[in-house]
């Protein structure tokens, strides 16, 4: 995976900046401007999120009604980079409780040992 494990970030604000989604920013004199994504991290991982951002505001009603709002006040390329960084909120959201999921628990009659290795333990 791209990100690597996940328990390595301490907030959502660390996994958008890791993939480059976070604004630059040049403050000065009281003020502070932000400019363009600082595009540093997985390019890839930073494309895909970009192009998934209509893709995914088209499935939810809340969410492409925020999407189309925020296409028509600042345009459409800066409407999908702000929808990426949203998704990469919710990625990182979805990852830290998976990690937070119980176990599954051993049946009776299955094997008694992994049918798939999964490689050293991270724990």
């Amino acid at each position: 995976m791209t990100l690597g494990p996940v328990e390595r970030f301490p907030n959502s604000r660390a996994p958008v900046s890791y993939l480059g989604l976070n604004p630059g920013e040049h403050s000065g004199g009281g003020r502070q401007i932000l400019g363009p994504i600082r595009k540093q991290g997985h390019e890839m991982m930073r494309w895909l999120l970009v192009e998934a951002a209509p893709s995914a505001a088209q499935f939810d009603p809340e969410l492409r009604r925020r999407y189309q709002r925020l296409k028509y006040r600042r345009g459409g390329p800066v409407a999908k980079v702000a929808w990426a960084r949203h998704l990469a909120v919710r990625l990182y959201g979805t990852l830290r409780q998976a990690r937070s999921a119980t176990p599954p628990v051993r049946m009776p009659g299955s094997p008694s040992r992994a049918v798939v290795n999964r490689g050293p333990s991270r724990d």
